[in-house]
């Protein structure tokens, strides 16, 4: 199983908000035990998104989808405008 975490600084005032919209995108993504952080420590404005794949052929799949599905390219303009960087990693579960 491999863990998929995208990380972003989100526009000071705009981190619930965007935690908020990455859970509505995770729930019309179907993605898999999907998980939203937002940070108590470190570097302010911290929203992470998490979720696990099976392989990194199902991620190409998943990324496929998101870039075809028209509902989600609608949902996915809100959140482009309130965060300003970001960062995708991405774990083996051993």
């Amino acid at each position: 199983m491999i863990i998929v975490r995208n990380s972003f600084t989100a526009i000071p005032g705009q981190a619930s908000k965007m935690a908020a919209h990455l859970k509505e995108m995770a729930a019309a993504g179907n993605l898999r035990n999907p998980r939203v952080l937002t940070d108590l420590v470190g570097g302010f404005n911290q929203v992470v998104m998490e979720h696990e794949i099976e392989s990194l052929a199902e991620f190409e799949e998943t990324y496929k989808k998101y870039a075809s599905d028209p509902q989600i390219r609608e949902k996915a303009k809100e959140y482009l405008q309130i965060w300003t960087s970001g960062k995708r990693e991405m774990f083996r579960v051993v």
